[in-house]
């Protein structure tokens, strides 16, 4: 991958708040090994910032989130251990987002599926625009198995039922059945969303610091508690990332070969 194809995080902050924008349009912000390090960067730099009263998270160009891990990057896997760590690698940058000692505040336009979706669900609150397309479709598109936590995430978020859809039948959820199930918090336009979601950014300035924070933390301690072992998922991680299908799906994307799914 050449430099100019590695997309880049952009961070910023002004007037107490943290702005981080996930930028690799001509792929739909699908993350990079480069913007994953950059995502991990900035985090502590957030940590150590105690003028940050709170993160809003972006993709640039308006189509989307964050579209995933970009596939073209898994050709390189070889083993059962490739995928494990790679996994353990994106449960401890997704769990450094949960753990954010400040408000996170999603602001989805477009497309939020995979990693994007994994990114999304670990912030404190999502605002989304009509053009939500909100998923993880890797029965559809990889034939790969997610992480144990994020998937506790997923069911935290959406429910048995709807997880089922998500990860089984590869379902999409749009803006208005993710506002109904409380996936986000409000459908906002196009035009306004950057304002809107800005403003409930500032508002944090007006919240005992302290309460939000014990809040947020103790909310985290529950979640902690009710989750498996982070390795409960290696198994099917590794069985799933050194299949045939996972290969041909990898293989088509980045050859455009065709293939059939084998279960194998």
């Amino acid at each position: 991958m050449s430099d100019s194809d590695q997309g880049q995080v952009h961070y910023r902050v002004e007037d107490g708040i943290a702005w981080l924008t996930f930028d690799r349009v001509s792929s739909r912000n699908a993350m990079t090994w480069h913007m994953y390090d950059q995502l991990d960067a900035h985090c502590e730099a957030i940590e150590n910032d105690p003028q940050v009263v709170a993160v809003v998270m972006r993709g640039a160009g308006g189509e989307a989130f964050v579209a995933g891990t970009d596939i073209k990057q898994f050709a390189a896997f070889s083993s059962g251990d490739d995928a494990i760590a790679y996994e353990r690698r994106i449960d401890q940058l997704v769990g450094r987002v949960e753990r954010l000692p400040r408000p996170t505040l999603a602001m989805l336009e477009g497309f939020c599926v995979g990693g994007g979706a994994a990114i999304a669900l670990a912030c404190d609150f999502r605002y989304a625009t009509p053009s939500l397309k909100f998923g993880i479709p890797i029965a559809r598109t990889l034939g790969n198995c997610l992480s144990i936590t994020n998937i506790s995430r997923l069911v935290e978020h959406t429910g048995v039922a709807r997880a089922k859809r998500v990860l089984m039948a590869g379902e999409l959820i749009g803006a208005e059945e993710a506002h109904a199930a409380g996936l986000v918090s409000d459908i906002v336009e196009a035009e306004s969303i950057e304002a809107v979601v800005g403003e409930q950014a500032t508002a944090f300035k007006r919240r005992a610091p302290l309460t939000v924070l014990a809040a947020k933390q103790v909310i985290q301690r529950v979640l902690d508690e009710q989750r498996g072992p982070s390795d409960g998922s290696d198994d099917w991680i590794a069985t799933c990332y050194t299949s045939d299908d996972f290969k041909a799906a990898v293989n088509k994307f980045v050859n455009k070969t065709p293939f059939s799914w084998r279960g194998r």
